[in-house]
């Protein structure tokens, strides 16, 4: 599991980086802490389905995409 959590991160990371925008960026979109979402791109954490898909809908890719 840690492999997947680990993947999607580095997805994250990557898109947010080529759309320009920063944690605080994306924190403000979908309303979650910093700490979270820095969490969420070093793997650390297991997110659920509705903070993928909020994820998804703020940098404009399909979920599909950061599961990639």
């Amino acid at each position: 599991m840690a492999q997947i959590s680990k993947k999607l991160g580095d997805n994250i990371k990557r898109i947010r980086l080529r759309r320009k925008m920063s944690q605080g960026d994306i924190c403000r979109a979908i309303d979650m802490d910093r700490s979270y979402i820095s969490a969420i791109e070093g793997g650390k954490v297991n997110v659920t389905l509705t903070v993928l898909e909020k994820l998804a809908n703020a940098l404009d890719v399909s979920v599909d995409e950061l599961l990639k």
